[in-house]
């Protein structure tokens, strides 16, 4: 839920002032590449320009200690860290240094429908904060906190409808993307973000949704990712969106597969990797990345024409990845400026048989991602 202070026309200065440029201390790290250091890097890192905390899961009735019923629903938690617009040297204590946005969404799968809200904030005055020595980030009372055995999330919407309070056990150790967590985005070498995931997150989750409460269990996934410079561009052509998928395999293992596009919806950049069940991760190269489109869904409310089935090829095999559910269109043109397809989705072998669930987001179908637009195109807060 947007804040009644923010206007307009101040969304508007606040969007002309997030240009990105080349991170320029890359250059120095050629050939000896940064690595993450725990705990820390669970925290914020407020000289970066751009930064979010990406929790999405899908959930299902639980019978028994070890048993599931099947996907009931799907969720997302957003947090996202913005630099500025006020110069980190502003004097007066209400300069807008630090922005937080989020975005929160519930999909009911059984009952076929989206409920969403979102917010935007200055940090500090315990309004909205990002902890730099852990991850504990808030926005009055949407929270996501780490703890010794993993992570505790809660959110709530009175506009939407709903809530959900979240324990989430890691059960496995950080999975850094790219190469040692710095994951390019773009033939250009200074075109990259740190990032890493927290897969297979064992998730207990007590939602309220259209006056009742239900007790839920699955798994989730938590992106974490920070960067100065994101979206790739070659020989002048700028990427005007991308194709994520962050999937846990009912194996254990987890695969994560994005494609950076051209306007004319051709491949410019790609990336992603495999976790095995036993821990061991494989990265893959842009040529080992094909994402072919076998179905889309037009939104009613937008227009837009999303891809929500594909045929999926990366050094696994061919996979297909299709939707839960198609209408799981994102309207947050309130806080970050822009519409986008955010939904559960589901890994199958091409014989049929589940491999695995987890998220799919696609982005630059609907509005220009506005968020990381000034000096050149940009985007909402992702991969």
């Amino acid at each position: 839920m947007m804040m009644n202070m923010v206007t307009a026309l101040r969304r508007r200065r606040l969007l002309q002032a997030l240009g990105l440029t080349s991170l320029p201390g890359l250059a120095q790290s050629e050939g000896k590449v940064p690595s993450l250091q725990f705990p820390r890097d669970f925290g914020a890192h407020p000289a970066q320009s751009l930064e979010w905390w990406y929790l999405t899961g899908v959930l299902g009735d639980v019978f028994s200690e070890r048993e599931l019923g099947p996907p009931r629903l799907g969720y997302q938690l957003t947090f996202f860290r913005v630099r500025g617009p006020a110069p980190p040297d502003h004097p007066s204590r209400f300069a807008a240094r630090q922005l937080l946005l989020a975005h929160a969404a519930v999909t009911d799968l059984a009952g076929g429908k989206l409920q969403h809200d979102q917010r935007l904030a200055r940090a500090g005055f315990g309004i909205a904060e990002a902890s730099e020595s852990d991850c504990d980030v808030h926005l009055r009372d949407w929270f996501l906190r780490r703890n010794e055995a993993g992570y505790r999330a809660g959110f709530a919407s009175k506009t939407g409808g709903f809530a959900l309070e979240l324990r989430l056990q890691t059960t496995q150790p950080p999975l850094l993307q790219g190469q040692q967590g710095l994951s390019r985005k773009g033939p250009d070498p200074a075109q990259f973000s740190h990032y890493y995931s927290q897969v297979q997150l064992q998730t207990e989750a007590q939602l309220q949704l259209g006056g009742k409460t239900r007790q839920l269990s699955g798994r989730s996934w938590l992106d974490h990712e920070w960067s100065d410079n994101l979206l790739g561009a070659q020989g002048g052509e700028q990427a005007v969106g991308w194709d994520w998928a962050g999937i846990n395999l009912s194996d254990g293992g987890a695969l994560t597969v994005f494609r950076l596009r051209r306007a004319d919806g051709t491949q410019l950049w790609a990336g992603g990797s495999w976790r095995k069940p036993g821990g061991a991760s494989q990265d893959f190269a842009p040529a080992q990345i094909s994402m072919a489109p076998l179905r889309h869904w037009r939104s009613p409310a937008s227009g837009a024409n999303y891809p929500v089935a594909w045929r999926i090829t990366t050094p696994l095999g061919q996979l297909e990845l299709r939707t839960l559910l198609d209408a799981q269109e994102v309207d947050a043109r309130a806080s970050t400026g822009m519409r986008y397809w955010e939904g559960a989705a589901e890994l199958l072998s091409l014989d049929g048989q589940r491999l695995g669930l987890g998220y799919l987001e696609l982005t630059g179908y609907a509005d220009g991602m506005a968020l990381l637009r000034s000096q050149g195109p940009g985007k909402k807060l992702k991969p």
